[in-house]
């Protein structure tokens, strides 16, 4: 039923309300009620007194009847709401203008009395109604000490109940008088001015929720159903946003955008990994269809072809093996360093030992299309950290690609160079170049510039995102840089190892 935060705040600010309204109607009752005991017990603190001065009400202990029947008749002439009570000296009863039958206690408490006679009291004060038994209710009063032998021992007292029990019938209809009526109404209605007041404000303020929480909902529905209009999707915070709902929609168009991004990137990753899938399917297809054909001819002309010819077809079908193998070592390698659980082995190692190893490695291939190797390595470079297997499968790679793209009579460069504390290795070749626009894919997997260089068909496109991904395990990042017509460059820095 309650299912909404504005009704379930409503419910709350309508119990509180009645909840208030009944404290602050009681606090009002009882208030009224104390104020008018106070008022009457003041006005008629020295009732009692004047009463006692003017006639003597005993004489040698002995109650005067006569001057206290007459008491008694004008009293209920003149204020039919008070009550005169005699009393001993003890607090004893000794007569009463309450008709017969209607007191139900013998003996008053003293104690209020004396309380009263010394001056100052705090008003209101209360005492025993004799026509209560056990004194189960208490009554504003009025005394007086009646003279006896000495000052100090009174011959008695007299007691004045000053709201007798038709003042109590009389409040009773005053309940439903006119005035109590308009301030029970008036409070009524203010109360309910406040309830709507509350609940208009409650409805302000819950609105932005509501708001917010149409927008989060038509998010997630447009997640799943279509393409998302940003602005839409975003809760409107204004410039000064200071309230928690305004922060609370502040970090939601924050999480929104991070969602946002992350789906792109997903996306991005979704449209590579179907150009990767097909990449692979290609350059599996393609080694294996002529590796098939190779020997499918072999078997079917078998008898009728020469030993050269048998020679010439297996050594097509070798390469082509060669080539399936070395494709899926690469896809093999760049997974297993894909992993989480990959772990390098880092050591300290001659950086320069390494570059010339793999100059050596390569100068006969080099050599063979005409293509010169330059080394630019300074005598005094410090030991490298790194993982010395990985770091010379990056040099093969780039030296493979190097010799790929740059053509006869050309010439490729291995640099090492201190910087701070790193090494800085350069691998420059003079081949055509890379358009501007393509430089940052070229470490993507399966990339290969096939409008502007004249790629090998052994190449697959994983040599250079292998080299990348090598170098991000050990911290560092690989750039390159190019010109049309003129040679690229790639270069990454490993750091120094520091001994001591």
């Amino acid at each position: 039923m309650l299912r909404t935060l504005y009704s379930r705040i409503a419910a709350v600010l309508f119990v509180l309300v009645l909840v208030i309204g009944a404290l602050v109607y009681s606090m009002v009752l009882y208030a009224s009620q104390m104020y008018q005991q106070e008022l009457t017990q003041k006005l008629n603190t020295a009732l009692a007194k004047q009463i006692v001065a003017e006639e003597p009400l005993l004489t040698d202990q002995r109650v005067n009847q006569k001057a206290l029947q007459s008491l008694f008749h004008w009293l209920m002439v003149i204020n039919p709401s008070i009550e005169l009570y005699l009393l001993d000296a003890t607090g004893k009863i000794l007569a009463f203008s309450a008709p017969e039958g209607h007191v139900k206690r013998q003996r008053v408490s003293l104690g209020p009395i004396r309380q009263f006679l010394s001056l100052p009291a705090h008003y209101p004060l209360t005492g025993d109604d004799p026509r209560a038994p056990d004194g189960q209710r208490q009554k504003v009063f009025s005394a007086a000490a009646i003279p006896g032998d000495t000052p100090e021992q009174p011959a008695g007292y007299l007691y004045v109940i000053l709201e007798s029990e038709a003042v109590d019938s009389i409040v009773e209809r005053v309940k439903g008088s006119y005035i109590l009526r308009f301030t029970t109404t008036g409070l009524g209605a203010s109360l309910l001015l406040a309830l709507a007041a509350g609940l208009t404000a409650f409805g302000l303020l819950t609105r932005r929720l509501r708001r917010l929480s149409q927008i989060m909902a038509a998010y997630g529905t447009d997640a799943r159903h279509g393409p998302r209009n940003t602005e839409k999707l975003r809760y409107p915070v204004p410039d000064s946003a200071n309230d928690e709902i305004d922060q609370l929609g502040l970090h939601f168009n924050q999480m929104a955008d991070r969602i946002d991004q992350q789906l792109q990137a997903l996306e991005r990753n979704d449209a590579k990994r179907r150009e990767m899938v097909a990449n692979v399917s290609h350059d599996l297809r393609t080694p294996l269809t002529s590796l098939h054909g190779y020997l499918e001819t072999l078997l079917l002309k078998d008898a009728s072809l020469s030993a050269e010819e048998r020679r010439q077809y297996l050594e097509v079908a070798t390469a082509q093996s060669t080539r399936l193998k070395q494709l899926i070592e690469e896809l093999f390698e760049l997974a297993k360093l894909d992993s989480s659980e990959t772990v390098i082995n880092v050591e300290p190692f001659s950086l320069t030992e390494l570059a010339h190893d793999t100059l050596h490695k390569f100068k006969l291939e080099a050599d063979k299309h005409n293509i010169r190797i330059h080394a630019h390595f300074p005598n005094d470079l410090p030991f490298a950290y790194g993982d010395i297997g990985l770091i010379q499968r990056v040099l093969d790679n780039l030296m493979e690609n190097a010799l790929r793209y740059t053509p006869p009579g050309g010439h490729i460069t291995l640099s090492l160079s201190g910087a701070s504390d790193n090494i800085v290795v350069k691998v420059a070749d003079t081949g055509q170049g890379i358009p501007e626009d393509e430089i940052e894919h070229i470490f993507d997997r399966f990339y290969r510039l096939e409008k502007t260089r004249s790629a090998s068909a052994s190449n697959a496109g994983l040599g250079l995102a292998i080299a990348k991904r090598i170098i991000d395990l050990h911290g560092s990042s690989i750039q390159a840089a190019s010109r049309l017509d003129q040679g690229t460059t790639f270069s990454f820095s490993l750091p120094t190892y520091q001994f001591g």
